[in-house]
């Protein structure tokens, strides 16, 4: 229950925080954010400043092979686990596992997948390509 109410204070906290990718928040980003909030360090610090919104972001997914690989470069220093059942607070990528126009970075709240995009968070129905808890 303590984990549903701090991911709902932070849900609320990012819902209005401006829109900067390769800064603070974009679809992926708010994962790393979300796990400084529960007190994990910043698993993200070496893509903050290396791209911008549009191309930017892009390049960076297809550097990495994906947002799967991309995150998973995040969130191997700060603990998190491959699992294979979503809860609220579990983090995770959705979308096309060969398309990385179509996937996203998702954070669950106990009801399915939200993603966060330029104007708040957007819930989203898609399959699940990986799923981490911390």
């Amino acid at each position: 229950m303590a984990q549903l109410v701090t991911l709902n204070a932070f849900l609320t906290a990012y819902e209005t925080e401006p829109w900067t990718p390769g800064g603070k928040v974009d679809c992926c980003l708010i994962i790393a954010e979300w796990a400084k909030w529960i007190g994990r360090p910043d698993g993200a610090a070496h893509l903050r400043g290396m791209y911008e919104e549009g191309q930017g972001q892009l390049d960076i997914l297809s550097a990495h092979g994906g947002a799967v690989a991309l995150i998973d470069s995040c969130v191997a220093s700060i603990g998190a686990k491959r699992v294979s059942d979503a809860r609220a607070g579990d983090f995770g990528v959705v979308g096309s596992a060969k398309t990385v126009t179509r996937q996203f970075g998702v954070i669950h709240d106990g009801h399915g997948w939200l993603t966060r995009a330029p104007d708040g968070f957007k819930r989203i129905i898609a399959k699940p390509l990986a799923i981490w808890r911390l």
